[in-house]
């Protein structure tokens, strides 16, 4: 990955710097996860909508253009694109991008991981809720835990660092397993991070929210943590280190203490549908403009127009019924 000579600055209108893209190549799954995906849900893009690894490439590297420097690769699964370590090269070689990570429940990790090593990606995020296999089968559909700890066996092996195991924590579900999921992040040497449920779509509303800060404080406690600076993939999560450098624990909080301030990132969906903001509806839709011929100059006018006009932040305490749409049709 190469970086460019100079580099460009996107702002939005509240002088927040966006260079960070999640991208995601697909809105299927191979599992139902209660707060992500509505239960029995089949309408999924048609494959004819999705943009093509060409479109892809062209709306990536406007942003790299722009100055958006991190990408990050999600879905739905994102291992279920055909090809999607090809694509991963291709992004992964243009100019100004120098940070590229995938998002993954690591079902499929096992075979794909050399493949996407070797295409640049170096950094992880793995979702495990639980590490009970009946409980991973009432949260997801079906038990899936075997697969995920074989997913997460190749990627150690093949070096990716760091690796990221993400927990959305459920009350009555899995909030009482948050120690366990420390101590299995210890021993493997993971960094382990405890994300709130949010009201995205009927499905996200219907989860068993927990305030996740008197958990820290908690978790703080019991395993002398202090709040680290240390830089880890530019995301919403906060950080905490033990002492003895052996454990970070990360938070994504954006219930309880919101993050919008520094929000540096935006969303381009399957159907290239770029979300400006997780929690309310500005969007752009670049597929029509892809389609019907705009050129480097015009597509890069019409993101610098769209990241202008990006929300100051989400309404998800005050209006949590807003967002309709739910998570894996927007892109993790």
């Amino acid at each position: 990955m190469n970086a460019p000579t100079s580099t460009p600055v996107l702002l939005d209108g509240h002088g927040r710097r966006i260079d960070y893209l999640r991208l995601s190549v697909t809105d299927r799954c191979d599992l139902r996860c209660s707060y992500c995906m509505p239960k029995g849900f089949k309408g999924f893009e048609e494959p004819a909508n999705w943009l093509t690894f060409d479109e892809i490439e062209r709306v990536v590297a406007a942003f790299a253009r722009l100055g958006v420097r991190r990408l990050r690769l999600t879905g739905g699964e994102p291992l279920l694109r055909r090809d999607l370590p090809l694509l991963a090269a291709r992004l992964g070689a243009l100019p100004g991008v120098d940070d590229l990570s995938l998002s993954t429940n690591a079902t499929r990790l096992d075979r794909h991981a050399a493949a996407l090593r070797a295409a640049g990606v170096r950094r992880i995020n793995v979702s495990l809720d639980s590490l009970q296999a009946e409980r991973i089968a009432a949260i997801a559909g079906r038990d899936v835990l075997g697969e995920v700890l074989a997913g997460l066996d190749a990627a150690c092996a093949q070096g990716f660092a760091p690796i990221k195991l993400n927990m959305v924590v459920q009350a009555g579900v899995n909030d009482d397993e948050i120690e366990a999921m420390v101590a299995f992040c210890i021993e493997r040497g993971f960094i382990l991070r405890l994300i709130e449920t949010m009201p995205v779509g009927d499905s996200g509303r219907a989860s068993r929210h927990v305030d996740l800060q008197q958990v820290i404080a908690a978790l703080a406690q019991r395993f002398d943590l202090a709040p680290s600076a240390r830089e880890l993939g530019g995301g919403p999560a906060r950080y905490w280190q033990s002492r003895d450098g052996g454990f970070t624990l990360g938070a994504i909080t954006p219930i309880s203490q919101h993050f919008c301030a520094t929000c540096n990132r935006v969303r381009l969906s399957v159907d290239g549908t770029l979300y400006l903001c997780l929690g309310q509806d500005d969007k752009l839709e670049l597929r029509p403009l892809l389609r019907g011929g705009i050129d480097d100059a015009g597509l890069e006018a019409a993101l610098r127009q769209a990241i202008e006009r990006k929300p100051e932040r989400h309404e998800f305490r005050e209006k949590p019924g807003k967002i309709v749409r739910f998570m894996s049709a927007t892109g993790g």
